[in-house]
């Protein structure tokens, strides 16, 4: 079932990231660029990505070490946007910004369903669960 609903959402990441470049290609002097409301669709889902985090955070569902990264991956890609968002974006640039944030999206769902807890007694009496 898990591996049912990662393809799932392979496929349907896949088939937003086609038809969102395909809708907004133009040619500019002779290369392929893409509008610059192109960007309001990456600021949306770094957004969404965000709020995904510090929802993770709040309920607890993400430990400190995978909320670090998870920003800190966050902030790379949103320091890359504003690199690529010089000039236009390209098919390529736009391309890897939607994998790099399909990436993170995948990890932060793993991190926030993965099992937080672990056993904490050494004498097996089942008491001593404590958060990683």
């Amino acid at each position: 079932m898990r591996q049912l609903t990662t393809l799932t959402l392979i496929g349907a990441a896949a088939a937003l990231t086609l038809s969102a470049t395909a809708a907004s290609a133009q040619m500019y002097d002779g290369r392929t660029a893409y509008r610059q409301d192109a960007g309001a669709t990456v600021n949306q889902r770094l957004w969404q990505l965000d709020r995904r985090i510090d929802r993770g955070i709040r309920q607890g569902d993400l430990t400190q070490r995978e909320a670090r990264q998870a920003q800190g991956a966050l902030r790379q890609i949103a320091h890359r946007q504003q690199m690529y968002r010089t000039g236009g974006y390209t098919r390529w640039e736009l391309a890897d910004l939607d994998r790099r944030m399909d990436q993170l999206a995948m990890q932060v769902r793993f991190d926030r369903h993965d099992d937080q807890y672990r056993r904490n007694d050494q004498y097996g009496s089942g008491y001593g669960y404590q958060r990683r």
